[in-house]
């Protein structure tokens, strides 16, 4: 069962168990936001990348992983200057992921790539209990 505090305005947010479903329901879960929040232009990408740090989690913490989206305020956009969907994973675990570059026939070890690669801007930050990978995508047209 996952727990959610899904509201209806500027932010949504989940808590997945650390279990192998989490990667499916938590793709499942955003992009159903993304939809009800008109962004479908940004599902694809963000439902690829939040797929790919929950598996860091799952592969990595044993607890709860959250999941959060900020919705764009077109009125204020990113330091960039354009409306930017902010995006956050976390876990329990202290460590910061390490990017590292992935041999042609390693079967994992891109995930980060990916989310530095699609996104405008991206980093982690250390909680009370654990960290928060985060990254910012563009959303046209805001």
């Amino acid at each position: 069962m996952i727990g959610v505090i899904d509201t209806d305005g500027e932010c949504a947010e989940w808590a997945f168990p650390a279990e192998p479903g989490a990667v499916r329901t938590a793709r499942h879960a955003v992009r159903g936001k993304l939809r009800a929040w008109g962004l479908d232009s940004v599902g694809d990408v963000t439902v690829l990348l939040v797929s790919e740090l929950v598996t860091n989690s799952l592969r990595y913490a044993s607890g709860p992983i959250g999941v959060r989206l900020v919705r764009p305020n077109p009125a204020v956009g990113s330091s960039s200057g354009s409306a930017a969907l902010l995006v956050e994973v976390s876990d329990p675990l202290p460590d910061p992921p390490r990017e590292r570059v992935a041999k042609p026939d390693d079967e994992g070890g891109r995930g980060l790539q990916l989310v530095a690669g699609s996104a405008q801007r991206w980093g982690t930050r250390h909680g009370k209990s654990g960290k928060t990978v985060w990254f910012e995508l563009a959303v046209p047209g805001e």
